[in-house]
């Protein structure tokens, strides 16, 4: 009977082993105004340490209200943590006259660039992708930032500050998330700055990382940071709640079929 066994299971044709996912953080990491924030007013190198320690495993990172100032430094802490090749883009905002939207200096008085929205992917040479978004005259300019060709867009949609959107029925956000998702052909995340019910758009045809909604903000307890694939690709999802006291946002894992 064991030799039938052992014979058997030799015949018997392979199971091909599931292929590995994508692994995508987003993270609103609050580096750039907010006084009330832990990483205001922190180096280059500090914040890129910080998001470089959350996403030592993952293979996209999205970012919001980061500092351009430390592309080149995440690259760097990304690609010496990882092993892997990097390659990092940011969107930086803009006031209403067009004028850079500069991130507050560090506590030494150096600059850290714009404040930006931004896309970092474990690839060498990516090439990437800036797409204006409709936002209030009176309100910070936005962008989208992707991969050419658009298998990963990221953004950060106005606030619903009185000064940018505040409007009833969040009329700009809405408009910049349908421009979001029209622009997005795989995997689309960040700060929406809308709650479920209202982002219901995004929930057509796609699976987001987490169907339980838990809270992504801190300050008010309520879901506003996500990650969204095509139906049926998201395989696992992590809020880290561990981290909450880094920002006034937690970083969400999504793991994603390829």
């Amino acid at each position: 009977m064991l030799r039938v066994l052992l014979i058997a299971g030799l015949l018997s044709p392979s199971v091909p082993s599931r292929a590995p996912a994508l692994h995508v953080m987003t993270w609103n990491v609050c580096a750039g105004t907010y006084r009330s924030c832990p990483l205001y007013r922190r180096t280059t190198a500090e914040l890129a340490w910080h998001v470089a320690v959350l996403a030592t495993k993952a293979d996209v990172v999205f970012l919001q209200e980061f500092c351009a100032g430390a592309d080149a430094g995440l690259e760097r802490e990304l690609e010496a943590r990882t092993g892997r090749a990097w390659s990092v883009k940011s969107a930086g905002f803009a006031h209403p006259d067009g004028s850079p939207y500069q991130c507050a200096p560090d506590r030494n008085g150096a600059p850290r660039g714009v404040q930006s929205v931004t896309l970092a992917v474990a690839e060498r040479d990516a090439r990437f992708e800036v797409h204006a978004l409709t936002t209030p005259p009176w309100g910070l300019r936005r962008s989208a930032v992707c991969t050419a060709g658009r298998a990963l867009c990221t953004a950060h949609l106005s606030s619903g500050s009185v000064y940018d959107d505040r409007q009833k029925g969040k009329p700009y956000r809405h408009r910049q998330l349908r421009e979001l998702f029209e622009l997005g052909r795989g995997v689309i995340g960040g700060d929406l700055n809308l709650v479920p019910r209202d982002a219901a758009r995004a929930y057509e045809g796609r699976d987001e990382c987490d169907p339980r909604a838990r809270w992504t903000y801190v300050t008010r307890k309520r879901k506003i940071d996500y990650v969204f694939a095509a139906d049926g690709r998201m395989r696992r999802c992590f809020v880290d709640y561990a981290r909450k006291h880094w920002s006034d946002h937690v970083p969400v894992h999504a793991w994603v079929t390829r």
